[in-house]
């Protein structure tokens, strides 16, 4: 069942951790009118329920929701991957691009959107299992027959991941998220999160490879200025080499 609107905004101030005045002055607002909306005595405009969805930066699913409890249509579209067009023509180019690097998209829930030849790198060595549609990206990482087992320091690649989906469940209050890092939380790993070097400035993916070690980077991106759901859920992770050893392994060997 729906919650009513007022309870939604409630809801989202106190996961932002801000007191009713706080929000009120963001939004330009009385904190007497935002009590009354909160309780319920008031019913909020559609461009209010808007308003106080992006001061409280509540993810567009959620805003869509909020304005349903208000008694107003959703202004996000929310299409089918297929259906969004030149923007996943763009990240098909983006990930073919990046070859021979691994680059992957996720959605919110982690499941493999989309990817390119260079992530049989990580897959290589995965139990069949875990790459039966829908792949899920986290259950890949840290599952003990998925990538970890070949993991040098499971420790820290583990912790770096589980924190991005702890913030992600931070702001997005979703119970699936919820769900999924409490089962990936309970996968084993006999390696303690530990300390980086001094200096260090990115927490790098190793890989045993052979008789060595591959060491890979990665960046996030997201599409900032999205106005559909599926579009501003979707993550787009890309792979680099962090050492020159590990760049000629992905390159290969250089045109005699």
């Amino acid at each position: 069942m729906q919650r009513p609107v007022g309870e939604q905004l409630r809801h989202w101030r106190e996961r932002r951790r801000l007191s009713q005045l706080d929000l009120a002055l963001s939004a330009e607002i009385s904190t007497r009118h935002l009590s009354f909306l909160e309780n319920g005595r008031s019913r909020p405009s559609r461009d209010m329920v808007l308003r106080l969805g992006e001061r409280l930066d509540v993810p567009l699913r959620e805003r869509n929701r909020m304005l349903l409890s208000a008694g107003y249509a959703p202004v996000y579209p929310e299409n089918a991957l297929t259906d969004l067009g030149a923007a996943l023509e763009a990240v098909r180019h983006l990930l073919a691009g990046h070859e021979p690097y691994p680059a992957l998209v996720v959605d919110r829930g982690w499941d493999l959107v989309e990817s390119n030849s260079g992530l049989a790198l990580l897959t290589a060595r995965v139990a069949p299992e875990l790459l039966e549609p829908p792949v899920n990206v986290l259950r890949v990482a840290l599952h003990p027959r998925g990538l970890a087992p070949h993991v040098v320091n499971l420790g820290q690649w583990r912790a770096e991941l589980l924190g991005r989906l702890r913030r992600q469940v931070e702001i997005t209050a979703d119970q699936d998220l919820a769900d999924l890092l409490a089962e990936v939380s309970a996968y084993p790993c006999d390696q303690p999160a530990g300390e980086m070097p001094p200096g260090s400035v990115f927490v790098p993916l190793r890989l045993r490879h052979g008789d060595g070690e591959l060491r890979l980077l990665s960046t996030v991106a997201t599409f900032g200025t999205a106005l559909d759901v599926t579009l501003a859920e979707l993550v787009i992770e890309s792979f680099y080499p962090a050492d020159a050893a590990t760049r000629a392994v992905l390159t290969g060997p250089a045109p005699a």
